[in-house]
């Protein structure tokens, strides 16, 4: 299962974006491994435009969904504070995402680069690389 960031969902909505994103995008969905977590689904549906809110949130429904539980909560304060005294400052919802990553055993799909620094970091994140002609490569 791959955890796929709002970073992956919203260059795969803008008409000029990524080829190679969108198709990754679309084999993880044909292949029923992408997922999602609250975090994701509000940054991508809380700046969808009016006309594409109703479609994406039925698109949302069918993939599976990752709440955050109280225990989340705590790791992901454990998580920034491990970080921040490392020195790499991630957002507080990257950080959300990445620990539902490690606490689901799912690898992170991103084109966001604060997760390759908190992979750098030691976060114990997996990240999901697409490849070409097909073929993926886990980290």
């Amino acid at each position: 299962m791959v955890l796929v960031d709002s970073s992956v969902w919203i260059e795969s909505l803008r008409r000029d974006g990524r080829l190679e994103v969108k198709l990754a995008l679309e084999n993880l969905l044909e292949e029923y491994e992408a997922s999602l977590c609250g975090p994701v689904k509000l940054e991508v549906l809380g700046g969808a435009r009016p006309q594409d809110r109703k479609a994406l949130e039925a698109h949302f429904s069918c993939i599976p969904y990752f709440p955050m539980t109280d225990s989340a909560w705590d790791s992901a304060k454990n998580l920034a504070w491990r970080m921040h005294d490392k020195g790499c400052h991630a957002p507080w919802n990257d950080i959300l995402i990445a620990t539902l990553s490690v606490q689901t055993d799912c690898r992170i799909y991103t084109i966001d680069k604060h997760f390759e620094l908190m992979y750098q970091a030691g976060a114990g994140i997996r990240l999901y690389k697409a490849g070409y002609s097909g073929s993926y490569n886990p980290n």
